[in-house]
């Protein structure tokens, strides 16, 4: 995932597809019904939300053309909403960590609590603490997904995908790709000396720093998301250290050989969230967007986006996917990976540029 913290807000957001390199797009009309409609809906949203299977059933259901403008981070929409009048957007899809700022900055509305399925969600990706506020609701948890190693599975030694240490041990020099996005990267290397992330500080940075260091030296390349994906789908490098379903189950039926695991030590976990903006005109079309988006019918479309995938939030979704698609997603793995999974470090304004400083020398390096 592509998205650098300054200020406490994510800058960029992964887009593992070419589909999504336009920065913002304005999606508007998707099919001849639309056209007809007498009432409009705008979002903004995330590339995964772009795609006519998702959005269609909707708009016929409802009779509404949905206007979607995508964006690539919560800093690029707060600067979108800035510039709008009152009124002007609907429904806001969010990184997971940011919603309480979204909220103290009175950007997302209310939503009552007994209008969402959060029963029938992974209770781990409910994210209480983010979503809601002295009781109230102001967004949900709509997708999740990992952080973690990907590799080809036909020029690996499996077992040794599930021990992060392994990459250090010089079996794969030279083989590797590091994805090129310092928060989970260093989440996952800070995993592997048992620093958890919420615990990483000033004082342990310089250990992390240190196999960071020696992670790069073992590397063939530090990638962005194409260029990291691209590695690994054509046998440039066998490994993608900060990969996950992101980046190998979209590409599933073409190249089963492209696989990702958890190791042992864990892995980093990221959401999505979705919510009604607080000064939209239209809040029970807009609850009625969020409650598709989050039923399993269009939890399933979500899932697998031509954009990209990641595991829906609802457990009801199940029945909806095929089998291929659900162990793309690892979906029979869901219990092991959430309870061996944590959330990205959420760094203060000093140790977030101690990260950042530490990353740049290890990219120059």
């Amino acid at each position: 995932m592509i998205f650098k913290k300054r200020d406490g807000y994510s800058q960029y957001r992964f887009f593992p597809t070419t589909a999504s390199v336009a920065f913002t797009i304005a999606i508007a009309g998707l099919n001849s019904t639309s056209v007809l409609a007498q009432e409009e809906l705008n979002a903004l949203v995330w590339c995964d939300h772009t795609d006519a299977a998702l959005i269609e059933p909707f708009e016929k259901k409802n009779n509404v053309k949905v206007n979607l403008k995508e964006y690539e981070g919560t800093g690029a929409a707060l600067s979108i909403i800035s510039q709008s009048r009152p009124g002007d957007w609907d429904v806001l899809v969010i990184d997971g960590v940011d919603v309480p700022r979204a909220i103290d900055e009175g950007i997302l509305g209310e939503i009552p609590n007994n209008a969402l399925p959060t029963a029938d969600f992974f209770p781990e990706v409910v994210m209480e603490d983010n979503n809601t506020r002295n009781g109230k609701t102001y967004a949900v948890t709509e997708k999740y997904g990992y952080n973690t190693i990907s590799f080809d599975k036909s020029k690996v030694d499996i077992s040794d995908m599930k021990d992060m240490s392994m990459l250090w041990s010089g079996k794969y020099d030279g083989r590797i790709a590091i994805y090129d996005y310092y928060l989970p990267v260093i989440g996952l290397v800070g995993l592997s000396e048992g620093i958890d992330t919420n615990k990483v500080n000033t004082s342990n940075m310089s250990v992390i720093k240190d196999k960071l260091l020696s992670l790069k030296k073992a590397s063939k390349l530090v990638g962005d998301v194409v260029s990291s994906q691209t590695a690994l789908a054509t046998g440039e490098v066998d490994i993608l250290v900060g990969g996950g379903e992101w980046v190998t189950a979209v590409l599933s039926a073409e190249k089963p050989n492209l696989d990702w695991v958890i190791p042992e030590q864990g892995g980093l976990r990221w959401s999505q969230s979705i919510g009604v903006m607080a000064d939209s005109g239209k809040k029970d079309l807009a609850l009625k967007f969020v409650q598709y988006i989050t039923s399993p019918e269009g939890q399933a479309k979500l899932a697998t986006s031509s954009c990209f995938w990641g595991m829906p939030a609802n457990k009801k979704t199940e029945p909806l996917l095929t089998s291929a698609q659900k162990k793309a997603l690892r979906w029979d793995n869901q219990a092991d990976y959430l309870a061996n999974s944590q959330l990205y470090p959420i760094p203060d304004a000093t140790l977030d540029d101690l990260m950042q400083d530490n990353w740049t020398e290890m990219l120059q390096n």
